[in-house]
């Protein structure tokens, strides 16, 4: 089995998520008591949302660069970068090592398109939901239509996770502020619904959606565990 690296921390809350169904796979597949080979660098996340919310991305490069050398030092095979969010400078962090990322937005897009779907929406942090990095890697190299919720949903459903969910606080009130959004694109057309941060899982169902979720921490976690049993 090759060693996955994980670049976590960002938050902690979901790096566990990953954690659990890694090992969970690996056991599943393997059987008995096999657990996965990784190796975890965990971030301060205060520093990571201080510069993020202040617009500090070549800081932040930097940080995502030495994390995944520092991964790539300690024997990692390939890197899995815990977050949606941080994906923004995932053509820098490959840059920077000869090891591959798995990115998270593929194993997503697959599974989107061998369920038939073509227009979704996407549910994320502002930096995600506005940026093109994301959106613009499932529209150019998987063909895919991509909706985002109208810009007060966007504030409140960013609001919420760097509020609570970052800090593991699940509140009835948010997750109704989650399911009348997602009522919203649905009604303007949404297939499918992008669950495109890796907290939102902690607040959000399949009992939440008219409509089917991606859970993009479930999906890139189990597209490491093929990956690495390749």
């Amino acid at each position: 089995m090759k060693m996955i690296g994980l670049m976590g921390g960002m938050s902690w809350e979901s790096s566990i998520l990953y954690y659990r169904i890694i090992n969970e796979q690996t056991r599943q597949r393997l059987g008995g008591v096999h657990s996965a080979r990784s190796l975890m660098l965990s971030v301060d996340f205060a520093d990571i949302e201080k510069l993020q919310h202040a617009g500090q991305w070549d800081e932040l490069t930097q940080v995502m660069q030495d994390v995944a050398r520092q991964l790539e030092r300690g024997g990692a095979d390939f890197l899995v970068l815990c977050t949606n969010t941080m994906h923004r400078m995932a053509d820098a962090i490959t840059d920077a090592v000869k090891i591959p990322l798995l990115h998270i937005a593929d194993p997503t897009a697959q599974h989107i398109k061998a369920a038939g779907f073509k227009k979704i929406a996407l549910l994320g942090t502002a930096f995600t939901m506005e940026g093109n990095f994301y959106k613009g890697r499932l529209s150019e190299l998987h063909g895919l239509e991509v909706m985002v919720p109208e810009a007060e949903d966007r504030r409140a459903i960013h609001q919420i996770i760097y509020e609570e969910l970052v800090i593991g606080v699940v509140r009835p009130e948010s997750r109704e502020v989650y399911r009348q959004a997602i009522a919203r694109l649905v009604q303007n057309g949404a297939e499918a619904i992008i669950l495109g941060c890796t907290e939102i899982t902690l607040l959000v169902g399949e009992a939440d959606s008219p409509v089917p979720l991606f859970d993009t921490t479930a999906l890139h976690a189990i597209a490491a565990v093929d990956f690495a049993l390749k």
